[in-house]
């Protein structure tokens, strides 16, 4: 994972490169939730997202929802990071797992789906029944 951020990392710090992982996760969030997410204090984050809506990686906009609230989305240039990171990670990944033999992969994925089944996180099959 380190080395896939390395080149993110030229561009953005780590605090703004979570900013960027948590917005293309979920989409608009109101400042509030953005804050709450990475445990940072509403008051001076609204500062920080300045300088990242100000280098261009994120944009603000009215909630449709409520005329007090304002929505945080990332901006082209911050999905861009984003993209270029993930795209990073999932090429060393396969590598990685390429030069392990079957039944090493076999037992990466049973361990995976163990810690997955301790966390509560739903099976495959009933994501791709919710459309996830």
């Amino acid at each position: 994972m380190a080395t896939s951020v390395t080149e993110a990392l030229e561009t953005v710090t780590l605090p703004q490169f979570r900013v960027l992982v948590v917005l293309a996760s979920s989409g608009p969030l109101p400042i509030g939730a953005v804050a709450a997410r990475l445990n940072a204090v509403p008051s001076t984050f609204s500062r920080f997202l300045d300088r990242m809506e100000d280098a261009g990686l994120v944009a603000r906009s009215p909630s449709p929802g409520s005329r007090r609230e304002i929505l945080v989305q990332l901006a082209e240039k911050g999905a861009r990071i984003v993209h270029e990171a993930t795209q990073r990670r999932r090429e060393s990944m396969a590598e990685i797992l390429g030069r392990l033999g079957p039944s090493e992969r076999a037992a990466i994925v049973a361990a995976l789906d163990t810690f997955s089944a301790a966390a509560g996180e739903p099976s495959p099959e009933t994501m791709l029944t919710m459309g996830l």
